[in-house]
């Protein structure tokens, strides 16, 4: 690969995997979700809680479209991008059709009519499209989280994922 190209490259890689400022949501649901909003579409006019039934939550995770990290409690949460977790507790893969990825409580999972509005706080990243790799790791009420691109974008986890 030529200097220029590889200059480009992990230019666009650092672009995608910046630390932003930690943001804050909160939870009724002990969930963190994140979802390409174009990867839920297909969800709109479902119930609102479709993602309760663990069938339902399983299969949108395997299929790679959407990653809810259950938290064993409600409350808030402080979530911090990043670009490297030593030990992550989780690794997934996301579609991100779009490249509009909401990170936020389950509670606004697209449903009942409904797309998210960060209305129990959350964010949206912007992001190129493209299959991503997820890494999650706790420490109290604080989530880290990193993306970076990946060539994967299935999962094949047989329960739920616990963070």
């Amino acid at each position: 690969m030529g200097k220029q190209k590889l200059a480009d490259q992990n230019q666009e890689d650092h672009m995608m995997n910046t630390a932003s400022s930690p943001f804050q949501f909160t939870t009724d649901t002990a969930t963190l979700c994140l979802f390409d909003t174009q990867a839920l579409k297909h969800r709109l006019d479902d119930d609102p809680d479709w993602w309760s039934i663990e069938e339902d939550e399983l299969g949108e995770l395997n299929k790679g479209n959407v990653a809810f990290l259950n938290l064993g409690a409600d409350g808030t949460y402080e979530v911090v991008m990043t670009d490297h977790i030593d030990k992550p507790a989780v690794r997934l893969f996301l579609k991100v059709p779009s490249g509009n990825l909401f990170i936020g409580a389950g509670e606004e999972a697209t449903s009942g009519g409904l797309e998210p509005e960060c209305v129990w706080g959350g964010t949206f990243l912007s992001v190129q499209p493209g299959l991503y790799e997820c890494l999650a790791s706790r420490e109290d009420n604080r989530i880290y989280l990193s993306l970076k691109k990946g060539s994967e974008g299935t999962n094949s986890f047989t329960g739920l994922i616990r963070l």
